[in-house]
């Protein structure tokens, strides 16, 4: 590098320090006893690979722990990418449509990865550590519900059986009581919420609340559908928004579903999830209808949702 490339560099280090009322000496000085990185400070490994905590001697149980430590990592990076689009003022279509495909490839990694669930435990190792499970249940992912929340109008995850008595007028704290997902978190003998919903509003209901307000104006469909009119029939564009909608909702839930019948259903145990949920009826897309952007679809298309990947 000549001198005037050095010369410019060092003119942008003191604006950039300038601009914060810093001393560019200070800093500069620094680097001289600040050691050079290396990969495993880089990502934390050390910490990373110190997360795993079994609660029995079972070998497999750290891979169930292993696999749904990988899927919130992958939650948190469809978040970042929500995250940037929905606060982007005014999206450019392309952008829009990076950013989708971004979040879609990221739930296909999460789709085809049921494999591992399903094949790659041994069915009595998992009937015999699941039992130290309960209550808990992968219901409990606060970071799929934030992906909810701001991907779709509040309508489209109400429970199917109460959307003509919701609107966008309606408080959220009643809304949130007639979420999808609140009748799989009830006892269906007894009609209370059970323990494991209780302990997850407990943690998170406050900032459910908080998270439907954010984004109740700003949600993907929100932001879709304040582009130009045009723009909105990109055929690209579209596509990347059904891609989306059917990979979160139909593939990703079905791998989901047949991952968890193999193991409920083996004979080794009682049937029922470990948090007591009516487990089917919350997971099966034909029971739940949970469809992020109806208006994407045909009329044939939302009347037999889910219903082949149901079979």
């Amino acid at each position: 590098m000549n001198s005037i490339a050095h010369k410019e560099i060092l003119e942008q280090i003191e604006q950039k320090f300038q601009a914060i009322n810093q001393k560019t000496d200070t800093h500069l000085e620094g680097l001289l006893w600040a050691k050079p990185i290396t990969y495993w400070d880089y990502i934390q490994t050390d910490a990373l690979l110190n997360l795993q905590t079994q609660r029995t001697t079972l070998p497999d149980e750290m891979v169930f722990i292993m696999y749904h430590q990988v899927n919130e990592l992958l939650f948190k990076m469809i978040l970042w990418e929500i995250e940037q689009l929905c606060q982007t003022e005014q999206p450019e279509t392309d952008y829009f449509t990076e950013k989708l495909m971004r979040i879609s490839r990221y739930f296909d990694m999460l789709t085809t990865s049921f494999t591992i669930m399903k094949e790659g435990m041994d069915v009595e190792q998992y009937m015999k550590f699941r039992n130290t499970l309960t209550p808990a249940s992968g219901f409990q992912s606060a970071q799929y519900r934030f992906i909810e929340f701001s991907s779709t109008d509040l309508i489209n995850l109400i429970d199917y059986r109460f959307r003509a008595t919701i609107d966008r007028n309606t408080p959220y704290e009643h809304a949130f009581e007639h979420l999808y997902w609140q009748a799989a978190g009830k006892d269906y003998q007894t009609g209370g919420k059970s323990f494991l919903i209780l302990e997850f509003e407990r943690k998170y209901k406050k900032e459910f609340l908080r998270f439907m307000e954010e984004y109740n104006t700003t949600n993907l469909w929100r932001k879709f559908k304040q582009l130009p009119e045009n723009d909105q029939k990109n055929e690209a564009l579209v596509n990347a928004m059904r891609h989306y909608d059917y990979t979160v909702n139909i593939t990703w839930v079905m791998g989901h579903y047949h991952a968890a019948k193999k193991y409920i259903e083996s004979g080794h145990g009682t049937g029922e999830a470990t948090g007591g949920s009516d487990w089917k009826k919350y997971m099966l897309p034909k029971y739940q209808r949970r469809i992020f952007f109806p208006e994407l679809w045909s009329a044939e298309e939302l009347a037999t949702w889910g219903e082949k990947e149901s079979i």
